[in-house]
């Protein structure tokens, strides 16, 4: 597992694959209904949307394509307008995590679904693509994921923790090393050319937008027009991907404060009366209904997603609760709340949450320290800037202890292949500034700034049309903006 790989170029794929099996050098498509069971929400939104769905065979390890195969599952919704169809449209909605619901998302644009065929594929080991489950219970692994570890005592139970989460997925070694990222951009090649492509134009959003500029720099020669939306910072991909979160979710969080000053009267009169309701929240514990929540869980209960009146209204109502919780009051959650807590105190495996899947591909794409003590002096080094946010996102992960190391590096992104890069100026999850690094990696490229939102997606999910307009015109028409734009937007 540790021996020295030299990475695939196209023409060595190429080569290789001649020597692979029938199935997975020369292979048809054979399409089926989408719905795997009565109670399949995905399938029946495909086959609602027109789709059609299919599996690949592809190898589980590149440098040995005669070797072990595995299959990932795809959708495809033929354009509309046949005597106009320009080609394949692959959408990643993100995760990473299952995408052959992209496909439904963009048919509900008549003129994007008129003139391309919408793929979306699982990548490898989520949803129906060969899936990876190490058997980790939901409390288990959001007590690694989403507890903060301020002090010592909660940096030990941190690290006990991960590497249990680890030591479950040992059995998993022989598939573990091959979750990378660059395999799944070789399997969407093998999918491009199984559906007889010679090029694909590619939407992807968040970690989308990860496996897009990897398979960009893989496989230029056979991108068409590529749209990376909420951008993944290049050199951030990995097992420490969060590690620089904390002041852009600082920076929602006051978004979020301002709007609860000017619409919650319960929760004070300026930002900063909102924001020090949460620090007395943030001191906790709590008792919340039948939940007990410690001080590692709050950050996490207070993290933003979007900007939305619908979400910051939800927000204020739970910080409603736990502001009374933390005055001793006895308080119910909102129903929101209610279902999220009880994740934390639910002890089954439920694989479509991909838990293990997602962890595998952070360790597989970079190798993360191993010294529990590293992830300690992070967080004690950046507790005075970042006192909220900081011990849950410079946490130590998994990926520490994990019994596989990573088989290749991530590729250097240099290429001048044209994109279109769509941000959001305040997004919590993908930081503008790694945005603003990916775009200066990606030196074809153009961005399209969405001013004063903090959000995270904002193509399709937001109502700009300064940003609807740009990208469906380039995916339309091929034209990049001449120069990078700024969008300004209507207050939420």
């Amino acid at each position: 597992m540790t021996r020295a790989r030299t990475v695939l170029s196209v023409a060595g794929l190429i080569a290789a694959l001649m020597g692979a099996p029938d199935q997975v050098a020369h292979q048809r498509i054979a399409w089926h209904d989408c719905r795997t069971t009565p109670d399949d929400e995905t399938g029946e939104q495909l086959a609602a949307a027109g789709a059609s769905c299919g599996e690949v065979t592809v190898p589980l390890d590149y440098a040995n394509p005669t070797g072990r195969t595995i299959t990932v599952a795809i959708a495809r919704r033929p354009a509309t307008d046949t005597a106009h169809r320009r080609g394949t449209l692959v959408v990643n909605t993100g995760g990473p995590g299952p995408s052959r619901d992209g496909v439904v998302l963009l048919a509900q644009r008549p003129s994007i679904s008129a003139v391309y065929d919408l793929v979306g594929i699982d990548p490898r080991f989520f949803g129906l693509s060969t899936p990876l489950e190490c058997g980790w219970p939901t409390d288990l692994y959001l007590r690694s994921a989403q507890l903060a570890s301020p002090d010592r005592a909660a940096h030990e139970r941190s690290v006990a923790v991960a590497r249990e989460l680890a030591a479950r997925c040992a059995p998993h070694r022989d598939v573990l090393p091959y979750a990378s990222t660059r395999n799944m951009a070789r399997d969407m090649d093998l999918v491009r050319a199984a559906l007889g492509e010679r090029k694909v134009s590619y939407l992807g959003w968040s970690f989308g937008t990860h496996l897009g500029a990897v398979y960009l720099q893989m496989f230029g020669e056979h991108t068409d027009r590529i749209v990376l939306d909420s951008a993944m910072d290049p050199d951030a991909a990995g097992p420490r991907l969060t590690r620089n979160l904390g002041p852009a979710d600082a920076a929602a969080l006051r978004d979020w404060a301002r709007w609860a000053a000017q619409h919650d009267e319960h929760l004070g009169e300026t930002e900063d009366d909102v924001l020090a309701v949460v620090a007395t929240i943030a001191q906790g514990p709590l008792q919340v209904g039948d939940h007990s929540i410690d001080t590692a869980m709050i950050p996490g209960l207070l993290l933003t997603a979007e900007d939305t009146d619908t979400f910051y209204a939800e927000l204020s109502a739970q910080v409603r609760v736990l502001r009374d919780a933390a005055l001793g009051l006895p308080v119910t959650p909102t129903p929101d709340q209610e279902q999220r807590l009880s994740l934390y105190d639910n002890t089954d495996v439920i694989p479509e949450f991909g838990f293990s899947a997602l962890v595998a591909n952070q360790c597989a794409d970079r190798a993360a320290p191993r010294d529990p003590e590293v992830y300690f002096r992070d967080v004690q080094a950046h507790l005075d800037t970042e006192p909220l946010f900081g011990p849950l996102f410079r946490d130590i992960t998994p990926c520490a202890f994990w019994p596989v190391r990573p088989l290749e590096t991530l590729p250097t992104i240099t290429t001048g292949h044209p994109a279109l890069l769509v941000g959001a100026s305040g997004d919590p999850a993908t930081p503008y500034a790694g945005q603003r690094a990916l775009h200066r990696a990606l030196t074809g490229s153009r961005m399209i700034t969405l001013d004063d939102a903090y959000r995270h997606g904002v193509y399709l999910f937001d109502p700009a049309a300064c940003v609807t307009d740009a990208v469906e015109t380039y995916l339309l028409g091929g034209a990049l903006p001449s120069a990078d734009v700024t969008c300004a937007r209507d207050p939420h």
